[in-house]
């Protein structure tokens, strides 16, 4: 059985080994305007690379969007 992830409230194949790979495969330049919650806690932007995802981890990935 691979192991899966939930990503903004959908089940995905899990690839990425951490939080910055993750956020990597999924936007443009390091990742600006960017902040991440692993099951519940917001994760720093320093503790990306040192941060592990494991099969059952739910990530919320959220832009900052600019507008009025």
């Amino acid at each position: 059985m691979t192991d899966t992830i939930r990503i903004n409230g959908a089940p995905e194949r899990l690839v990425a080994r951490s939080v910055a790979e993750l956020v990597a495969e999924r936007s443009e330049g390091e990742g600006r305007g960017v902040a991440v919650a692993l099951n519940g806690a917001v994760v720093r932007r320093a503790d990306w690379s040192a941060t592990p995802l494991k099969g059952g981890d739910v990530v919320e990935i959220v832009r900052a969007m600019q507008g009025g």
